[in-house]
C-alpha cells in the first residue's frame, strides 16, 4: 500500500488552498503531517537533534531553526511510513504543484519502487543525471550521481523510512544535504524524470525556510557552497569505489 503525506504548517493560511487542492489530485489516499513549528522549539529540543560537525565532510554552515524544524517534519512523515507499514509513502512538502507529467511519472516510481528505495521527483528540469535503471511511458527512473537538492516530493520506501530515522536521530545539516551522504543514510536515491512536479512558494507568500541574509554571510555562502559541493561528490566517490 502506498499512501501520500504532505508536510504542511498549520498555521499557514496561505497554503491551505494548495494543500486541498493535493488532496483532491494525488492519486492515492493522503495525509497531512502537522509540520513541525520552528517557534515552538526549545533549545533544549534543539540540541537533542542537532549535533554541529558531526559527519565529514564537515558542512560550512549553521543550520538555522527553520531548518531543524523541516528535518523534523521529514522525519514525522518518515515515521508515519513505518508505524502504518506502508510499503512506501509519498512525501511532499506543501508548495508543490503537480505538472501534466507528474501521472507518468509517479505510474513508473510507483511500478518499480523496491524494498530499500528512496525516488525523488525533481523539479528542476535537467538537474538529474546518471544511469537508467527503468523506463515506463517516457518516465525514466535513473541512479542520481550526484543525488540532487530539495526535497519537494519523494517516494520513501518503508524500509528506506526504516534507515533513514536510525540514521538521523541526530544531524548537522539540512535534510537534502544529508540525503546526498549515501555513506550515512545507507541507501542510493534515484530519481524519477520528468519529475512532474513545480515548487511555488513564490506564489504562496515565500519559503518558510529560507530567511534574507545579510551581504556578507551571502558572500561566504557562495565561496564556501561549491567547495563542500566538491567535497561531498570526492567522499561519494571514494565511498562508492
Amino acid at each position: 500500500m502506498i499512501k501520500a503525506f504532505i508536510i504542511h504548517l498549520s498555521r499557514s493560511q496561505d497554503r491551505q488552498l494548495q494543500v486541498d487542492l493535493l488532496r483532491q489530485t494525488l492519486p492515492v489516499p493522503t495525509d497531512v503531517i502537522d509540520a513541525v513549528d520552528a517557534r515552538n522549539l526549545t533549545e533544549d529540543d534543539i540540541r537533542r537533534v542537532y549535533k554541529r560537525a558531526l559527519h565529514v565532510p564537515r558542512y560550512p554552515f549553521d543550520l538555522n531553526i527553520r531548518e531543524v524544524a523541516c528535518f523534523l517534519s521529514h522525519r514525522k512523515a518518515w515515521q508515519a511510513i513505518v508505524d502504518q507499514k506502508l510499503d512506501a509513502g509519498l512525501v511532499l512538502e506543501d508548495d508543490v504543484a503537480l505538472t501534466p507529467d507528474f501521472a507518468k511519472a509517479y505510474a513508473a516510481a510507483a511500478e518499480f519502487v523496491r524494498p530499500g528505495d528512496f525516488i525523488r521527483f525533481p523539479f528542476r528540469p535537467h538537474r538529474e543525471q546518471g544511469p537508467e535503471v527503468f523506463t515506463a511511458d517516457n518516465a525514466r527512473i535513473l541512479k542520481a550521481e550526484p543525488v540532487g537538492l530539495g526535497m519537494v516530493m519523494q517516494l520513501v520506501s518503508h524500509d528506506a523510512a526504516k534507515k533513514l530515522l536510525t540514521a538521523t536521530e541526530t544531524f548537522d545539516r539540512p535534510v537534502d544535504t544529508t540525503l546526498q551522504m549515501n555513506w550515512i543514510t545507507g541507501l542510493s536515491p534515484l530519481a524519477v524524470v520528468p519529475g512532474g512536479v513545480k515548487e511555488v512558494s513564490s506564489q504562496l507568500g515565500g519559503s518558510t525556510i529560507q530567511q534574507p541574509k545579510p551581504l556578507l554571510e551571502k558572500l561566504k555562502r557562495e565561496i564556501l557552497r561549491p567547495v563542500y559541493r566538491m567535497q561531498v561528490a570526492a567522499y561519494s566517490r571514494r565511498k562508492g569505489s
